[in-house]
């Protein structure tokens, strides 16, 4: 592959809004395993939010596709690849950013935890106020004593 080839290619990777129109691959092979990526994304993304039990094998997954994102876009930059191979790299590169995007956007955690937890938060804060109120919170500096 040509110089202006590989730069061109790798531009196209790199330009702003390049998931644009793209789809996520069908299948795709990741770290050596082969997995349905569309089903898995549509699947997740469904949801709205990851529940707890999900959260891992979704961080699992995106890490499993950067890795080998920067793989392939290795082989574009160090020239490993015919033009043609560095195109369909290329693709399945822009599709794998379309499919991180898709689980970027998802809510980290479900609605009634984060609830819970906010709830626990505003307790904790009311009771040190009332502690500091009636003079028997010692952090709070007492004055006149």
């Amino acid at each position: 592959m040509k110089q202006f080839e590989r730069k061109r290619l790798l531009e196209r990777v790199n330009r702003e809004g390049a998931t644009i129109g793209a789809d996520i691959p069908d299948r795709i092979d990741v770290q050596g395993e082969e997995i349905d990526l569309r089903q898995f994304v549509f699947e997740i993304k469904r949801r709205d939010t990851i529940p707890p039990g999900e959260r891992k094998r979704v961080d699992q997954a995106k890490k499993n596709l950067r890795r080998e994102r920067l793989q392939r876009f290795q082989r574009i930059e160090n020239n490993e690849v015919s033009y043609e191979e560095g195109e369909r790299l290329v693709e399945s590169i822009v599709g794998i950013d379309r499919a991180l995007n898709a689980l970027e956007s998802l809510q980290p955690t479900d609605l009634n935890q984060e609830a819970e937890l906010q709830e626990a938060a505003d307790k904790k804060r009311w009771m040190k106020f009332l502690r500091q109120a009636l003079g028997r919170d010692d952090s709070a500096g007492r004055m006149g004593r």
